[in-house]
């Protein structure tokens, strides 16, 4: 049996983006074996890009920001000409009170939004200032003195702001409840900036004092702008499928592992089933990027501690629905990059991203293309409708936000039911990831690597790969040095 140097388990971005870091390190005199696991036909996890009848649409993510870490990547597997972005100048919005408002995102727009009342702007602005009462109460002791989401922005920029801002966001990003969500963990930079300066503006201002300075831009790497979302022409399976292809036999597709153990001389032996039948695979270390819920059960067996953190993370169930309709039957010119729904609004989607609207050639000549979300962390009903009675739901909310009167029924592209979608960054979050890392101590050599820590956000999956493929390439080569020294 070839001993690997390393076993990467999962062919999401995540295992993707580590596997291509530490491939790229291959042509050096210090190359390493590596081999890339993925229990599914196809590479991308999550992502997941149709095309069908002059419609392009994506089924998990939507768009990427385009942080360096990911362009680089992106550029470096080849995609530099497929990259796509959408004007950052769009405008977001807001459906408060049976209007679609735009999200203020800068001063002088949040002084004229409609969205805040006039006494919500004046808390959002005292409070932003640093005029805020402490963090206090029987609650929050029960908690362990951590403050949920919506806690730490009602006591900082109140209740309008929370409602009719954040918690939108957190529907978006998260499907998340922002009553369980620890703002420390899901906000961790706001939260931060808070705790240096006292108040959001101070703290922002002392925060980019103390940034270091960027390092020069790569000529080859596209510049962006702030507030740009990214794609490729051919959607985000562009991404993964790229860093396959550079792969070649380093993947192995519909491998799932059944059992993994350590052996006496401090390595790890992984048992597959596979299209050839039983398969063992022996490697130096092994790095899982596969879902908490997955991880727990195959380190039960060698890490009870470990496995039982990874148990209590939560993953809400969300359907993504992508829907068409002819332009004729939509409010207008959809112009934008979509809208999101703060609860409490008689409304049962989470959001909306107008997908035609966002990139370009997304949908043939005369039609939109809506892609909502539904179901989350406050809503687990969902997961017991069926296809059609989640069409119904979702085409009534867009009935009542975008459509004209009495549309028929539109197009429907696709109803992707996510059983379990997003990782919940719940109250907690930084004890459960403290005793994992205690745990991992006694398996040197094994790596966690997936989006129930660091960031949900494609951008987070690829740096945070990024920094362990250099974990893994350091705790390889001090195994080298104690064998050499023997």
């Amino acid at each position: 049996m070839e001993l690997l140097d390393t076993l990467i388990v999962g062919a999401g971005i995540s295992g993707l983006s580590l596997a291509h870091a530490l491939h790229k390190e291959a042509t050096s005199a210090s190359s390493l074996k590596i081999l890339v696991a993925e229990s599914q036909g196809r590479v991308g996890g999550n992502i997941t890009t149709v095309t069908a009848g002059g419609f392009l649409w994506e089924e998990g993510p939507n768009s990427f920001s385009p942080t360096a870490e990911l362009m680089k990547l992106a550029v470096d597997v080849g995609l530099k000409q497929e990259l796509i972005f959408a004007d950052h100048k769009l405008p977001r919005f807001v459906y408060w009170q049976n209007k679609l408002q735009p999200v203020p995102m800068t001063p002088p727009a949040m002084i004229q939004s409609q969205l805040l009342s006039f006494p919500g702007k004046l808390r959002a602005l005292f409070g932003a200032l640093g005029f805020v009462a402490p963090a206090m109460g029987d609650r929050l002791s029960q908690q362990g003195d951590e403050e949920t989401v919506s806690q730490f922005f009602r006591r900082h920029l109140g209740t309008e702001v929370m409602q009719r801002l954040v918690e939108p966001f957190v529907s978006g990003v998260y499907a998340g409840d922002p009553q369980q969500l620890s703002a420390a963990a899901a906000f961790g930079r706001v939260t931060k900036m808070a705790d240096v300066g006292g108040g959001l503006v101070a703290g922002a201002l002392l925060s980019a004092r103390k940034r270091p300075k960027k390092m020069p831009a790569d000529p080859n790497v596209p510049k962006t702008r702030p507030g740009e979302l990214g794609s490729f022409k051919q959607g985000l399976k562009a991404l993964p499928e790229a860093i396959a292809a550079q792969l070649t036999d380093r993947l192995k597709l519909n491998w799932q592992l059944t059992r993994l153990q350590r052996t006496e001389r401090e390595t790890y032996i992984a048992e597959f089933s596979t299209p050839d039948g039983p398969q063992q695979v022996e490697a130096r270390t092994v790095v899982l990027t596969t879902p908490a819920y997955v991880t727990a059960d195959l380190l039960g067996p060698l890490q009870p501690e470990v496995s039982s953190a990874l148990q209590t993370f939560t993953y809400p169930t969300v359907a993504s629905v992508v829907l068409a309709y002819p332009q004729s039957d939509v409010k207008g010119k959809l112009v934008g990059f979509g809208n999101l729904i703060p609860r409490g609004q008689g409304i049962r989607t989470l959001g909306t991203i107008w997908t035609s609207s966002l990139f370009a050639d997304r949908a043939p000549a005369g039609w939109q293309t809506l892609t909502s979300y539904i179901g989350g962390a406050t809503d687990s009903e969902i997961g017991n409708l069926d296809s059609e009675q989640i069409v119904r739901e979702v085409h009534r909310d867009l009935s009542r936000i975008l459509l004209k009167p009495n549309v028929p029924q539109p197009k429907v592209l696709t109803v992707k039911l996510w059983k379990r979608a997003i990782p919940q960054y719940n109250l907690g979050h930084f004890d459960r990831l403290q005793q994992i890392d205690r745990g991992l101590k006694s398996l040197p050599g094994v790596y966690l690597c997936s989006n129930y820590f660091g960031g949900v956000a494609l951008g987070d999956c690829v740096r945070r790969s990024f920094e362990r493929a250099l974990e893994v390439r350091e705790y390889l080569q001090n195994q080298e040095s104690d064998t050499r020294s023997i």
